[in-house]
This record gives structure tokens, C-alpha cells and sequence, in this order.
């Protein structure tokens, strides 16, 4: 059984149901739980993660209880989050940058794909993988300058990030119509790469799939035409995956 949502307030209560049947059912070969890997920095008692991110690590303390033979799978942000996709393609085409509020922080986006990818492989045979955690990122952890670069490497033009200032950017978000609970999971994820927490790399995608994770720039240039002139709608996997993370 794999188990994934969209972020919501119910995260933990659909977890908890989940793990409910699966014990009651007691033929479950496998569940592979998708969590975030922000987990992996956090304790029973921390308090900088935004809400969201305290329900998966409850969430995980749930199916460890439970006794079934579950697989944690942990993402980073995922590049196919509107931040880097939608939000980017729009600034590149009318200005040529890329506005984030992330100040000097870095990070190591991981695609959707490669994700997939992982997920993928352990349901095909799960028992090897049985008890793990798999941590994922993309192959190496950039500042925006320098993922500003990839961008511009990947599509044949200049391409320079703006510092947003935080408070500002956070204003907007109630203009997108995102829920609360969504809302400050995002301000919280922003201010969390400000603070350089999302500066980390992991190699579950190659060590699962034998496979390298994906590279901004091979993730861009997949993708150019969306960048360059298309209209910036939600590109395949980024409403079905990761409106957050």
C-alpha cells in the first residue's frame, strides 16, 4: 500500500485510519508512507516546523507503533512545486528573474519523477526495503544565485534571483486563495530556507532506483518552451503531488 496526500489538517487523522485498517486487514506486505524530510530534523519537542510538517513526523510515530512493515519515504521541496515552476516561469518571462524570499539560503529541490521513481521501485519489491528510511534530494544543495545559473544554463538566457523580503512575499499568499493550513505551511517552509535548514543532500534516489536524482538544470531544460512562452499553468505532477512541501 503506498500513502500520499496533499497538505491538509487531516493528514494525521487519515494516517492513523490508515494504519487502523491495515493492522485489522493483517495481510499488508508493505506500506510506504510518503512523509517530508523535514521530519528528519525534528523532535518531539521542536518548534520552528510549520504544522503540517509536525503532523508527518506524528504521522510516522503512528505507523512505527502500529508494527506493519511500513517505508518512510522523505522528499525535500520538490521542484514541481509552484515556487519553482508557475511562479518562476512568470517572473523569467516578464523580467528574467527569479523572486524568492529565501535570502542566502540554499537548497536541493528534488523532482516529482525521481520521487516517483523511488516509490515506484520499493512497491515492486518491498521486503528488501522493509523498516527504512529514504531520504531525497536532488544532487547537490545551491543558493538561489546559483540556482538562478542552472535556470539560465537550461534555457539560453539570463536568468538572476531577486531576494524578496520576507514579509512581503507572505502577504501574498492569502491573494492565491491557498487554505490556512497551506498558507502557513508555505510561509513556514520560506522562512525555514532563510534560516539555511533546507541546505542538506541525500542520496536515497540513486541508492533505490541506481538511477542519480535529476539536476535543476536537466529539470529546466526538459521544460524550456513552459519557461520561455508558454502560459504559466500547473505543469504534469505539480497539482497531483505537490502543491507544498
Amino acid at each position: 500500500m503506498y500513502l500520499a496526500m496533499r497538505v491538509s489538517p487531516d493528514h494525521l487523522l487519515a494516517a492513523t485510519v490508515v494504519a487502523s485498517v491495515a493492522r485489522e486487514y493483517g495481510q499488508l506486505e508493505a506500506l510506504v508512507d510518503l512523509s517530508q524530510m523535514t521530519v528528519s530534523q525534528m523532535t518531539a519537542t521542536s518548534t520552528e516546523e510549520s504544522h503540517q510538517q509536525r503532523l508527518h513526523w506524528l504521522a510516522e510515530q503512528v505507523f512505527n507503533w502500529s508494527g506493519l512493515p511500513v517505508v518512510h519515504i522523505r522528499p525535500t521541496a520538490f521542484l514541481d512545486t509552484p515556487r519553482f515552476t508557475t511562479m518562476a516561469a512568470r517572473s523569467i518571462q516578464e523580467n528574467g528573474t527569479i523572486a524568492l524570499p529565501f535570502g542566502t539560503g540554499r537548497t536541493s529541490p528534488v523532482a516529482v519523477d525521481d520521487v516517483a521513481r523511488v516509490i515506484a521501485t520499493v512497491l515492486r519489491d518491498p521486503a528488501p526495503h522493509i523498516g527504512k528510511v529514504y531520504e531525497l534530494t536532488g544532487p547537490r544543495s545551491v543558493d538561489m544565485t546559483e540556482l538562478a545559473e542552472e535556470f539560465s544554463r537550461a534555457l539560453g538566457r539570463s536568468v538572476s534571483y531577486v531576494s524578496v523580503p520576507l514579509d512581503r512575499w507572505e502577504a501574498q499568499l492569502p491573494k492565491l486563495g491557498m487554505p490556512p493550513h497551506l498558507e502557513q505551511h508555505v510561509a513556514t517552509m520560506a522562512q525555514l530556507h532563510r534560516d539555511k535548514c533546507y541546505d542538506r543532500t541525500a542520496d536515497g534516489v540513486e541508492r533505490v532506483t541506481g538511477i542519480p536524482a535529476q539536476t535543476i538544470e536537466a529539470f529546466v531544460t526538459a521544460r524550456r518552451d513552459f519557461y520561455l512562452w508558454a502560459e504559466p499553468r500547473p505543469i504534469a505532477g505539480e497539482s497531483a503531488m505537490c502543491s507544498a512541501r
